[in-house]
């Protein structure tokens, strides 16, 4: 007897999911039987906890263009999934989760592990959460939580009784009325805004003299054109961190990224432009764009909801990045006049300048920077960058330079810790013969991350290429709030919540049979991310960095530097580290590679 549990895992894989991300539990125990009978077809992939599957699902998404799926048990495992998936969520991402419940006859009677699920996820899989409750109804709720996760790019929740996955499936529901018959497969819609809007926004561009163009992770599919109009403009080009993989970094033109983990020529290039003009970004920080009234705005956002909310946009294009831009592009006169395009490139030259010299400073012991700064020219070709939250997204965000080809990402708008670990691994299992990288702080290694080694250790002898690298960043500090703890409310560090207790990160590494490397030398740096990258099997490369280099922006605030300067004067518990390295920072800004 075909049961609703084989029914539910043949219609994922009728839709082309290859791969589920999970944990166990007695809720899904009908669809792990299904699982387990329908190999070769479905791949259960067991990670340590529930907040991983989510995590790997949304990467998968990110990394692959696909539907992520992850599946938990009822009660405390779909609770589990909520941070990934709304990770997932915030950052637009195709991801269905199937969670299990306790038996239909016991809901409401308050039994073990019962929870309203509907209510739980009725805000994260906002566009559709439904329980099923009779064998003919399933069908079409997995056709359609598939298909809306993809053409909405959001999360969608599907909740399966433990007693209803044991039922005899039914492979249709009867004809009569109240029936409904889906079907699989979606067609990914590329709209073009009409004539007219183009038109208006490229009058707009090519009235402006100084266009600064900021692009995100909706120009991903997009950047050959995205490099012709940048051309034609002679604009600038500064990246939301979600985009930072969307061009690469060895053009001239391209200012990094933007915002609080931003450069300067990004910086500079918003307070001097004249035209703004966003694709693909729901950039969050307004105060790092242009000030109202000083730029005219272009936007371009296959989301309607996403337009002119963080910039008043004279022109909204509701439309795909790569088809909006062939449209917009034959009508873009090519500006003669290239002092902008001028003085931005040499802007970026003079950063990249200052990066290496901030990077090469003396720390205690060594300098995170320059860690970044060792691994940039050694990356692999169509290397898997992810970056977890923290001190390690500055110098991401940074430090690297980014070729054409790779792939980078993080957790964006919901900006959570711990995704680094899980975001690689699932890159792992979508690209085996590609290099992933995870650029992870101790916090969010002592957080998730070393669970996430244990999964690693299960499965990377099927890896066609073993090789996947975890830098770890060991300064004993949960770095990033200590840093805003000084900044952004002028408070000396608290130690009591800072602090992070030791761990030996390479040792663990070697103990499950990976390869562990530890760093505390700045000379050694080299040789270890050569060791690392070339190794037979994954590696962990730890590296004992100095806490007190500076994370601050290289446009601090008048404010803030008032806030920082006070914190000096409260006895913040690192005052001497803080102070000379801050101080070196500033003079590399300003005379790099001078004493």
């Amino acid at each position: 007897m075909k049961q609703v549990s084989d029914f539910i895992i043949e219609r994922i894989h009728s839709w082309g999911i290859k791969r589920i991300f999970g944990y166990p539990g007695d809720g899904i125990n009908g669809l792990m039987g299904a699982l387990d009978r329908a190999k070769h077809k479905v791949d259960f992939i067991q990670v340590r906890h529930e907040e991983m599957a989510a995590f790997m699902a949304c990467a998968h998404a990110k990394f692959t263009g696909e539907v992520g799926v992850c599946m938990a048990t009822s009660g405390p495992g779909a609770i589990h999934l909520l941070n990934g998936l709304y990770d997932a969520k915030l950052d637009h991402q195709p991801v269905i989760a199937i969670v299990g419940q306790q038996a239909r006859m016991s809901l409401g009677a308050n039994y073990q592990q019962e929870v309203d699920l509907l209510s739980l996820f009725k805000d994260v899989a906002s566009e559709f959460v439904h329980m099923a409750t009779e064998p003919a109804q399933v069908r079409q709720l997995i056709d359609r939580a598939i298909r809306i996760a993809k053409a909405q790019r959001t999360v969608t929740c599907v909740i399966v009784p433990n007693d209803l996955q044991e039922l005899e499936a039914v492979e249709a529901p009867p004809k009569k009325h109240g029936s409904s018959f889906t079907g699989t497969g979606h067609s990914i819609e590329k709209p073009v805004p009409p004539l007219s809007e183009l038109q208006k926004a490229a009058a707009l561009l090519n009235n402006g003299k100084k266009v600064a163009m900021l692009i995100g992770a909706g120009a991903l599919g997009a950047a050959e054109e995205v490099k012709q109009i940048a051309e034609l403009l002679g604009a600038g080009v500064a990246k939301a961190l979600l985009g930072r993989a969307a061009l690469p970094d060895d053009l001239p033109y391209v200012t990094g990224s933007i915002g609080l983990l931003g450069t300067k020529p990004s910086w500079d290039m918003m307070m001097e432009c004249d035209t703004l003009f966003m694709i693909g970004s729901s950039f969050p920080y307004a105060e790092f764009l242009p000030d109202e009234g000083q730029a005219r705005g272009i936007q371009i956002d296959i989301d309607s909801r996403m337009v002119s909310l963080r910039y008043p946009m004279d022109v909204n294009l509701i439309g795909d990045s790569k088809e909006t831009l062939k449209a917009l592009i034959p009508l873009i006169e090519p500006k003669e006049d290239r002092a902008w395009r001028e003085k931005i490139e040499d802007g970026i030259k003079e950063w990249w300048k200052v990066i290496e010299a901030k990077a090469m400073n003396e720390a205690k012991p060594v300098n995170p920077q320059r860690v970044f700064w060792e691994l940039s020219p050694r990356l692999p070709d169509n290397c898997i960058l992810a970056a977890d939250s923290g001190s390690a997204a500055n110098w991401f965000a940074r430090d690297l330079k980014i070729r054409e080809g790779m792939k980078a990402s993080l957790s964006g708008t919901l900006a959570t810790m711990c995704p680094g670990v899980p975001y690689v691994i699932a890159a792992k299992f979508a690209y085996p013969d590609r290099v992933p990288i995870a650029l992870v702080g101790d916090g969010a290694m002592q957080m998730l991350g070393i669970n996430g080694l244990i999964t690693i250790s299960k499965y990377w002898k099927e890896w066609s290429d073993p090789r996947l690298v975890i830098l770890v960043l060991n300064n004993g500090d949960l770095n990033m709030v200590t840093w805003e703890q000084r900044i952004m409310t002028g408070n000396p560090k608290f130690s009591g919540s800072q602090n992070l207790p030791d761990f030996p990160y390479a040792r663990y590494a070697e103990m499950l049979g990976l390869k562990g490397i530890k760093v505390d030398k700045p000379e050694e740096l080299g040789a270890a991310w050569d060791e690392v990258l070339s190794a037979d099997r994954p590696a962990v490369l730890e590296v004992v960095v100095d806490p007190d280099v500076p994370t601050i922006p290289p446009h601090i605030t008048f404010d803030q530097m008032v806030k920082y300067t006070k914190t000096l004067f409260k006895v913040d518990p690192n005052e001497g580290g803080i102070i000379t390295q801050t101080f070196k920072d500033i003079i590399e800004q300003v005379l790099p590679h001078k004493d």
